[in-house]
């Protein structure tokens, strides 16, 4: 039955409030590092501003992006939690203009908010970062680049949560870009890599009817599966030089990311819409976010 259109409900669903943890974590992370390199407490304004940055671009993404996919969208019945859009313009709950409308808000309220703490922190890269966030997300979506379409999706999002977010928070807490712990980046960025390939795994029928050239449209998805979890493995592999950046040492957390990317490949067969292709996607998602909650937690307890 389809739900009634407009009202507080719909703007909830099409907000998609759970995927804010692919966000505020590494904005955190970042502003943890600089305080571990710094040997400086976090500016608690600083970091209030921060994270209402990382809401609104959150919010942002998940608009423009179901503008953007509404086609595809609408050919999607192996939609998961993880996948497939807030479902709000396929119920007719809110209209692509109302949508349009919140994602431009939304994006000129990022930079705003990037512009008066880069006044505020002397730190006019916080404008340029908060522009690239924009862009990112253009190039990912909409004409004329539409990369999630043509290949090389997975890769923007890596690079928009892997680097843009991390670095954002550095340099919103006073932080120097040269004296940015940059083995950080490459120890997260695999992962991150991995999550987007992941969350594309349940939409490959309706990615593949709309030629939209993710990674499992491109290789099928045993074979993205693979590449998920030995894309963790590398960053385990980095967590040494990428941790050892910050003064820290590998610790228990990476277990989890281990465990969890073995769930990947052991959650076979996984079609689309099956209950095991959530169990994979859910492990794809624990392990980047144990990697990345682990590190901060780390931090955050020194």
């Amino acid at each position: 039955m389809r739900r009634a259109p407009g009202g507080l409900r719909a703007w909830i669903q099409a907000s998609r409030l759970p995927s804010q943890a692919y966000i505020a974590p590494p904005l955190l992370l970042g502003q943890l590092a600089f305080a571990r390199t710094s040997g400086r407490a976090l500016d608690l304004g600083a970091l209030a501003a921060v994270q209402l940055f990382g809401v609104l671009d959150q919010l942002f993404i998940v608009y423009a992006n179901d503008v953007a996919d509404q086609e595809t969208d609408r050919r999607n019945r192996t939609a998961t939690l993880f996948s497939g859009g807030s479902r709000v313009l396929v119920e007719r709950r809110l209209s692509p203009r109302a949508l349009s409308a919140a994602a431009l808000a939304c994006a000129a309220g990022l930079v705003a908010v990037s512009a008066g703490l880069a006044a505020a922190r002397g730190a006019p890269l916080l404008v340029v970062l908060a522009l690239a966030a924009i862009l990112l997300l253009a190039a990912y979506s909409h004409p004329p680049l539409r990369l999630s379409y043509r290949g090389g999706g997975e890769l923007l999002q890596m690079v928009g949560v892997g680097a843009v977010l991390p670095l954002y928070g550095y340099l919103a807490q006073g932080g120097a870009i040269e004296r940015f712990p940059w083995a950080l980046l490459a120890f997260l960025l695999p992962t991150h890599l991995g999550c987007a390939i992941a969350t594309a795994l349940p939409d490959e029928p309706s990615d593949r009817a709309s030629q939209k050239r993710t990674l499992p449209v491109r290789v099928g998805g045993e074979r993205a599966a693979w590449c998920v979890a030995l894309l963790n493995g590398l960053s385990l592999l980095l967590a040494p030089a990428g941790l050892g950046a910050l003064g820290l040492r590998p610790g228990p957390g990476l277990l989890v990311t281990a465990a969890a990317a073995l769930v990947v490949l052991l959650a076979r067969p996984a079609p689309p819409g099956s209950r095991r292709m959530l169990i994979r996607v859910g492990a794809a998602v624990t392990a980047t976010l144990a990697l990345v909650g682990s590190t901060a937690l780390d931090l955050a307890a020194r």
